[in-house]
């Protein structure tokens, strides 16, 4: 009945919790089809940890941890979805965006700490090693091709090329120059998961033949080293990109149009610099950042940020502008103190009808460090001996010192004359 309502508390347990948002996630269609590969791509997982455990190669089990990688791929693919559907209820926040980079990260960062740990001496039977090599090749790519992965086709696109992609590329230019109908496929570079997949099995193929035609046995573990370094390679430069985004830095992709547009800010009508700007991202493709916007005090602070945001907001979605005016402080005419004079009258103590100051080089005028405006620094309190026993005035500001010869100074009109300034009585 009154006017302040508290927050309803809600008495869910955890499963409660995970169910609700499972039921969310459930709610899109494309949410089966992921839940559908991850259930097939668990039941190929097992078939294939079963046959390397069967043949013993190394080259099988380094091979069957990309087949776990799309695993991993298809998690981040529906935390995705479900950050995507969590956006509209997330007002006042960044929502959960930085959830899906964490789990590229961890997913690419995982799969290199596996592929480091197949090495161990064992022998090698090639019975079922071309069969797992086939279904773990055909449902590589059935996975990378049919299911759209959001978060990882961003990182592909956005990190740098790994060592791989590199010398398939100046293979593909050869290539491309012979049958140009192949440039839309390999340049300017190939898909890293795809590329890997196919790498791998390649290796697993000569691995193959080698041993079935001259019984080479070394060669398995050779290519399990080839498909770890590759493996290492193509994965280590999504988990840098990753990780600077975790660590919210400007992508260094962006850093071009951010100067660029930082510039046309500059020079907006009643703009006089440009400071303190910081941008990040906050998820991929959401780039966030902040700026100080010093304008003159004139200009009409409205009007400066509506053009300021117009400049910045189609490359910056989340904005934060803070505009303040130039607040420099005008030096009054008499503000300091004045310079030492000499004595007044005819040193008898009767003066003449006006006491002469004498004059003295002004100090060099220092920069105020909280406006730009230079100020004028206080002197040392002046010292004057007039005899002259009157009241001063009060509405000029000037400083006295205090003592008896002070008491009944009055000053009068102050002139400007060469050599000094007069004070008459």
């Amino acid at each position: 009945q009154g006017t302040i309502h508290p927050f309803r508390r809600t008495h869910r347990s955890v499963l409660g919790r995970l169910s609700q948002e499972l039921r969310l996630v459930t709610s899109d269609r494309r949410s089966w089809r992921i839940l559908a590969f991850g259930a097939l791509n668990l039941l190929c997982t097992g078939c294939l940890l079963m046959w390397c455990s069967s043949t013993n190669s190394m080259a099988l089990t380094a091979y069957t941890y990309l087949t776990i990688f799309d695993l991993f791929s298809l998690v981040t693919s529906l935390i995705s979805s479900w950050v995507g559907m969590k956006k509209s209820s997330q007002l006042y926040s960044f929502g959960f965006q930085r959830l899906e980079v964490l789990a590229v990260f961890s997913s690419t960062v995982l799969i290199q700490l596996g592929a480091l740990f197949i090495l161990k001496e064992r022998s090698v039977s090639h019975g079922r090693l071309l069969v797992g090599t086939s279904v773990a090749l055909f449902f590589n790519l059935f996975t990378l091709l049919s299911v759209r992965n959001k978060p990882f086709s961003y990182v592909s696109e956005a990190a740098s090329s790994s060592w791989l992609q590199e010398h398939v590329a100046d293979l593909s230019r050869s290539v491309c120059g012979v049958l140009p109908g192949l440039s839309s496929v390999l340049l300017p570079r190939m898909n890293p998961f795809v590329l890997i997949n196919l790498a791998g099995a390649c290796a697993l193929l000569l691995t193959y033949l080698l041993i079935e035609i001259h019984n080479f046995v070394a060669v398995d573990t050779a290519s399990a080293v080839a498909i770890a370094l590759m493996t290492f390679g193509t994965m280590y430069p999504m988990s840098l990109y990753s990780g600077k985004v975790l660590l919210q830095t400007t992508p260094s992709h962006v850093i071009g149009q951010l100067d660029k547009l930082l510039r046309e800010v500059s020079t907006l009508e009643g703009v006089l610099e440009v400071r303190n700007e910081h941008f990040w991202t906050v998820g991929f493709g959401s780039l966030a950042g902040s700026a100080h916007v010093r304008i003159r005090r004139d200009a009409n602070e409205q009007l400066v940020l509506a053009h300021v945001t117009n400049r910045l907001l189609p490359l910056v979605a989340t904005l934060s502008v803070q505009i303040f005016k130039d607040d420099w402080s005008r030096p009054a005419l008499l503000s300091g103190p004045l310079p030492h004079g000499g004595g007044a009258g005819d040193g008898h103590g009767h003066g003449h009808g006006h006491a002469h100051l004498s004059s003295s080089p002004l100090p060099p005028l220092l920069p105020d460090p909280l406006t730009s405006t230079p100020s004028k620094p206080l002197g040392p309190p002046p010292e004057f001996s007039f005899n002259t026993p009157r009241r001063p005035h009060s509405g000029l500001g000037l400083a006295y010192p205090a003592g008896p010869a002070a008491q009944g100074l009055r000053p009068g009109l102050l002139q400007g004359a060469s050599g000094g300034i007069s004070c008459c009585t």
